[in-house]
């Protein structure tokens, strides 16, 4: 495999790490999870280069992950909001704060909280399966040839 035809690739991991697999595209879309839109905003957050923060933005406007929506005319900018397909990656970055919370966590405890707004509980994210509603772990799922497989040749 090589870097740069990963989202060719017929493996859907390989895909998305195509679009999301980069630290600094993790953590910009932790802080569009975290409601920051403006360029300048993230930056600041994130106290990273220009150069780098409008590849990745671009990028992620190229991948359908999130829109350009201008705020103001004169100078002319922009605010970038998360698209449908790009709000359909909040259980993944979900999973990787709770595998951090419980793996890379210190006696301060966890930097931020979440909580559930239909039942103002505090929470962790849990995959359940989407046919019973049993939690999910790696031991208790068997893995199947889907269509969009490719044989191996050789």
């Amino acid at each position: 495999m090589k870097w740069d035809t990963l989202d060719e690739e017929p493996c859907s991991l390989s895909r998305t790490v195509a679009v999301v697999g980069d630290r600094w595209t993790l953590l910009i879309l932790r802080e569009c999870f975290l409601r920051v839109r403006r360029f300048e905003a993230f930056q600041s957050s994130l106290q990273i280069t220009r150069h780098l923060l409008s590849e990745r933005l671009k990028k992620l406007v190229r991948f359908g992950i999130l829109r350009r929506v201008p705020y103001s005319e004169s100078p002319k900018r922009y605010e970038y909001i998360l698209t449908q397909k790009g709000l359909d990656l909040y259980p993944i970055i979900m999973a990787m704060v709770h595998w951090g919370d419980t793996h890379m966590g210190d006696e301060r405890g966890r930097p931020l909280l979440h909580e559930h707004k239909t039942c103002g509980k505090l929470f962790d994210p849990v995959m359940v399966c989407s046919e019973c509603g049993e939690p999910l772990h790696a031991k208790q799922v068997h893995v199947h040839a889907g269509p969009g497989r490719r044989e191996a040749v050789g």
